[in-house]
This record gives C-alpha cells, sequence and structure tokens, in this order.
C-alpha cells in the first residue's frame, strides 16, 4: 500500500491591516453622512488628511416660489452674502440669480497666526411663468433674503374663473 502524501499545512498570521477593516467600515459610514448632511447654505470644505481626500459640499442658496393673486415671488437666502454680490438679471424669459461670498479671517497671537479665505458663488435660473410683466420686476434685499416679486399682468388676473363642482 502507497503512502499517502503529505503536503505542508501553510497557516498565515492575522496582518495587521485586517484589525482596521471596522475602523474601514466605519470611516466610510461617517464619509457616507458628511455627503447626505444637507443642513447649511455655506460651507466650507472638510480636509480630513488622515483619510487623504477632502469633502466639499456645493453651494445652492435656499428658494421659495410662491404664487399669489397679482404677484409670483421669489424668496432666496442668502446668509452672509452683501447687497453688493447679488446680481438678479432677465433675458429670453428667464430669471437668473447670481451671487458670491468672499470671507477672509486672520487672527494672530503671541504664538501662532490663523489666515483663512472661504469663498464660493451660485447661480440659480428660473424659467418665467407666461403673463408676467417683466417690465415692473422689482427685487429687494433685506437681512440676507432676497425678494423677487413678479407682477402678473391684468390680462392674466382676470383670466381666471372659478368653476363650481356639481355632485351627482
Amino acid at each position: 500500500m502507497a503512502e499517502p502524501t503529505k503536503l505542508p499545512a501553510k497557516t498565515e498570521k492575522a496582518s495587521a491591516s485586517a484589525s482596521w477593516v471596522p475602523f474601514e467600515s466605519l470611516r466610510r459610514e461617517i464619509e457616507r453622512l458628511f455627503d447626505e448632511f444637507d443642513g447649511g447654505f455655506w460651507r466650507a470644505p472638510v480636509r480630513l488628511p488622515a483619510f487623504g481626500r477632502a469633502l466639499t459640499w456645493p453651494i445652492v442658496p435656499v428658494v421659495d416660489f410662491t404664487d399669489a393673486d397679482n404677484t409670483y415671488e421669489i424668496t432666496a437666502e442668502l446668509p452672509g452674502i452683501d447687497e453688493k454680490n447679488v446680481d438678479v438679471k432677465i433675458a429670453n424669459g428667464v430669471l437668473t440669480i447670481k451671487g458670491e461670498k468672499q470671507e477672509e479671517k486672520e487672527e494672530k497671537k503671541k504664538d501662532y497666526y490663523v489666515r483663512e479665505r472661504n469663498f464660493g458663488s451660485f447661480q440659480r435660473a428660473f424659467e418665467l411663468p407666461d403673463g408676467v410683466d417683466t417690465d415692473k420686476i422689482e427685487a429687494s434685499f433685506k437681512k440676507g433674503v432676497l425678494t423677487v416679486t413678479l407682477p402678473k399682468k391684468l390680462e392674466v388676473q382676470k383670466a381666471a374663473k372659478k368653476i363650481d363642482i356639481k355632485g351627482t
């Protein structure tokens, strides 16, 4: 009878990186939460040098569009932006709101010096509904809130008619 062939058994020690797998999963989950977080308007990039990349979020203002009897109104929240850095234009039936924020902070102490600059810009465009009197559009800016009033033409205001509903 032939003697069975013996194969050498290999044992591998767990590598140091295998012990980091739970932390890798935690890191991915934290990054996912930051990517999905949408609680503010201006956010500076967050740099995580230990993970080798920067997380950045888009700069987009919160905008409300309302329809009243005589006007449409667009309200945009623009905290921290000066009125002179906001531009409202209308061309080819499209209203465009542009803005830019520039912020610089400098701090000098006995044993350190910090200088930070944050900047960003945004642009939102809205196709105007039929019946807007473009010659009478007005914009106002107060306490970080831009309000654009779009008056309706008289024909559009009078064209609305209430329809009675009959029961069967």
